[in-house]
């Protein structure tokens, strides 16, 4: 298994290095950056498991650093980092989404704690994505018509309703409604109901 992979961004150089060294510490891959603008420079196709933002930079502040990033739909949790008198903008932060913010002074244990549980929270994301995906792809397998009766029959649709609503024989319905259980890999209704809930493809309506 691969290791994750920590972001950070400060333009204090000894604090970049004290932090590569504090979160390699634990096994984990880390990058370091001065400032925005390289980070930016280097996002493409990175697979990051949480990044460490400061909040008082030159050029792109951290939290402006952070609206960029959900621009891109980097998904990845931050964790900001602030003095006492960035508070408000580390509030603010959260607001918009930063999963932590950790005032200055801190110690060592509190910032690997929460970056273990900001890759744990990522991990999860990525796991229900996969999921997500997979359950798309059963979707986009179906036809047209095998659709149409999936958001009936999750809808609650007994296969006469169905039958008489698409204005086609009840026979053609099972027939329709087994291709479209065996597409979906669905065991029974309450399963295909589960599987229809995690996709944004189709919507449940009474």
């Amino acid at each position: 298994m691969s290791k994750h992979n920590v972001y950070v961004v400060d333009d204090d150089q000894a604090v970049r290095d004290s932090l590569r060294w504090l979160i390699e510490s634990v096994d984990l891959n880390v990058k370091t950056f001065s400032n925005g603008q390289e980070l930016l420079d280097n996002l493409d196709g990175a697979d990051i498991s949480c990044l460490v933002l400061d909040v008082r930079m030159p050029g792109i502040s951290g939290l402006d650093l952070q609206q960029r990033l959900q621009r891109l739909s980097c998904k990845a949790p931050v964790i900001i980092v602030t003095g006492h008198a960035d508070v408000p903008m580390a509030i603010q932060a959260m607001k918009s989404g930063a999963f932590d913010f950790i005032e200055k002074p801190y110690s060592d244990q509190l910032l690997l704690e929460r970056i273990q549980c900001a890759i744990e929270q990522d991990d999860g994301f990525k796991r229900q994505q996969t999921i997500n995906d997979e359950i798309n792809q059963r979707i986009d397998s179906l036809t047209p018509r095998e659709h149409e009766v999936m958001g009936l029959v999750v809808s609650g649709h007994s296969n006469k309703s169905i039958a008489k609503e698409l204005g086609v024989s009840i026979k053609t319905v099972e027939v329709h409604r087994g291709n479209l259980m065996s597409k979906m890999e669905a065991k029974s209704l309450s399963e295909l109901v589960r599987l229809v809930m995690s996709s944004d493809r189709i919507s449940i309506e009474d």
